[in-house]
């Protein structure tokens, strides 16, 4: 499916919502993502202003849901700004809420990266909001793992947070949780089908391994656990590009290196993939790490002949 970058128009003044209301609905299973990537800053008007107008491009290419980055709307304390010691709250809040009530009118579901502010001397979350096409936040999902360089500005999550749309169930992560395995199979025995992995690898100097060794850990990730992977990006140089994964491993689309875009793709799970280790995937992840039965013989337990 090719990537529209542009706003499409329409005739009249229908609302963008009512004329993608008009086009039959995908039936049950299927599940159009929006992949979203910004040049992500320490301002949060400028952020906001990024976002939404890729949610109306989403909108407008019939996506069903738009995965922004980590920290797409509040900027990545530590990268964008110092710390968050003279953070604008209030100015997040109005954001926000500008945020939810376009998904509102564009009835559109839209996983935003942000941060999301504690009581007394707790530091924030680094976090993913789920909100709904009624404009509501559903759920949260706090990075579970934040970097040594992450706990100085963030405190971390512990939850596992799924949501569903048109009978697809999705998962969230963050970054970091990418070198974690185990997280990928914890969302898979809650029944995962669609993961959105959010990134902020931007800035980064040219040498960084990351662009070499990010895209093809999610890949394998998507592969070893059977689930459709958008993973996506600050496109703030240097960075590596959005892309979108098939449960299978391979990679659908990706966006342009280091220029804002917004590609959609189907997440067809009615769909069969190349899964080579489902028949023994349940059995490693209870703990028996082999496949079929496991003889008793003196040849197989003499570790030390030949």
């Amino acid at each position: 499916m090719a990537a529209i970058l542009a706003i499409l128009t329409f005739p009249g003044n229908t609302s963008l919502a009512q004329q993608n209301n008009q086009t039959a609905p995908l039936e049950e299973g299927k599940l159009l993502v929006a992949t979203c990537q910004l040049p992500i800053s320490g301002s949060v008007p400028t952020n906001a202003e990024w976002i939404r107008g890729q949610m109306r491009k989403a909108r407008a290419q019939n996506a069903a849901i738009a995965h922004f980055p980590e920290c797409a709307l509040s900027g990545y304390s530590g990268v964008a700004y110092k710390n968050m010691d003279n953070f604008d709250w209030k100015q997040l809040h109005t954001e926000t809420e500008s945020i939810m009530k376009l998904a509102e009118e564009l009835d559109l579901w839209v996983v935003l990266g942000s941060a999301h502010r504690l009581t007394g001397q707790n530091k924030p979350h680094n976090c993913l909001y789920v909100i709904n096409p009624q404009g509501k936040i559903v759920t949260r999902y706090d990075k579970r793992f934040c970097t040594s360089g992450d706990l100085k500005h963030y405190s971390p999550g512990d939850y596992f947070a799924t949501f569903e749309v048109n009978g697809v169930r999705c998962g969230l992560l963050i970054c970091y949780d990418v070198r974690f395995p185990e997280l990928y199979r914890q969302y898979h025995k809650l029944g995962v089908q669609v993961m959105f992995h959010s990134f902020h690898n931007g800035a980064m100097t040219e040498d960084n391994i990351l662009p070499q060794i990010m895209p093809p850990t999610v890949q394998a990730r998507a592969a070893s656990n059977y689930m459709f992977v958008s993973a996506n990006n600050s496109c703030v140089k240097h960075s590596w590009q959005s892309f979108f994964a098939t449960p299978n491993g391979l990679v659908e689309q990706r966006l342009p290196l280091n220029e804002p875009g917004v590609m959609v793709n189907l997440a067809d799970t009615t769909k069969k993939y190349y899964d080579a280790s489902r028949p023994y995937r349940m059995d490693c992840i209870n703990g028996k790490y082999n496949s079929g039965d496991v003889v008793d013989d003196p040849r197989s337990n003499d570790r030390q002949n030949y």
